[in-house]
């Protein structure tokens, strides 16, 4: 791929469709899909993998011989993908279906992902690989919590959005820095605002909070059935051991957590539960940030009945 400046008017002609992980986007997707002509670009951070695919609950076979999918099982689990790549993967894929005609319908949960489309990015220097080691020296040794102590001596603002752990966000913030002089918030101002001219359709399915964790539980449940934790064994086999962020995906963690004999299996099922629920709560705050976004009550609708909501409004 090419190192380029996406300009996010490229998908302003461009459908999307989010909500909280468990919201029935696939089902509602394919349906929406249909109504409209479209091809699907999966929009989710973590289906990007291949051979995760129960845990990041990717479409089926039968439902991507429905609707052509895109952005699916794009690198090994052993991988790193950056936001530029994927925004780099989009561009390109939603050019090819324009050419054939078709709409394109960006479909997932990942609000970081969905942001840079609207709104675009300020893709910032490249990595550093030196500076990097030199701060991941410094995690080791005195802990994360002093690598956002000294992001908020240069850029308390960004400091302030960024979890005290969460040490990628952290050092990615820290790298501009030092690359640029400029405080990575200060460049990204415009992340914050919905452009003059937003995309007019773009859809968020809400649903009540008890009846989105009691569907959280239960896909959960059946994940498992599905073969779960075979999925994550197959995968260790297969590769030796995870990426850093493929590690830390919701389930993936405490299944290799119960592998290593840490957790009972029931353990391990309510703890995939708890940490869903959790996710989705934060998906939930993401999105109110979105004024872009049109809720659509999903509760009492079926899929179908969805996608007419959302090609009529």
């Amino acid at each position: 791929m090419n190192d380029r400046e996406i300009d996010p008017s490229q998908f302003r002609e461009c459908w999307f469709l989010t909500g909280p992980t468990a919201s029935g986007k696939t089902a509602a997707g394919i349906a929406l899909a249909k109504r409209i002509d479209a091809e699907i670009v999966v929009m989710d951070s973590m289906t990007v993998y291949r051979d995760m695919d129960i845990g990041t609950d990717k479409p089926t076979p039968e439902q991507r011989a429905a609707i052509p999918h895109h952005l699916l099982d794009l690198v090994s689990p052993t991988e790193e993908f950056s936001i530029s790549q994927y925004l780099e993967a989009a561009s390109e894929v939603v050019e090819s279906i324009r050419q054939r005609g078709k709409r394109a319908l960006f479909v997932g949960g990942t609000p970081l992902y969905l942001k840079a489309l609207l709104r675009g990015i300020d893709q910032g220097p490249p990595p550093s690989p030196a500076f990097r080691a030199e701060v991941m020296a410094e995690v080791e040794k005195y802990g994360p919590e002093a690598l956002h102590a000294r992001l908020e001596l240069v850029d308390p603002l960004a400091a302030s959005r960024i979890h005290p752990h969460d040490t990628k966000r952290l050092i990615r913030a820290l790298e501009v820095f030092h690359a640029t002089g400029l405080p990575i918030s200060h460049r990204q101002r415009h992340f914050d605002e919905p452009p003059e001219e937003p995309p007019q359709h773009v859809f968020a399915l809400q649903w009540p909070r008890e009846r989105l964790h009691e569907r959280i539980n239960t896909r959960v449940r059946k994940m498992f059935e599905r073969g779960f934790v075979d999925e994550v064994r197959a995968l260790l086999e297969k590769y030796g051991q995870l990426g850093k962020t493929a590690s830390q995906a919701v389930g993936y963690r405490e299944i290799l957590s119960h592998l290593e004999g840490n957790l009972t299996l029931e353990e391990t099922i309510r703890a995939v539960q708890t940490r869903t629920r959790r996710f989705a709560r934060r998906q939930e705050t993401w999105f109110r940030a979105f004024a872009e976004l049109r809720r659509i009550p999903a509760e009492d609708m079926s899929p179908e009945e969805l996608a007419e909501t959302m090609a009529s409004t």
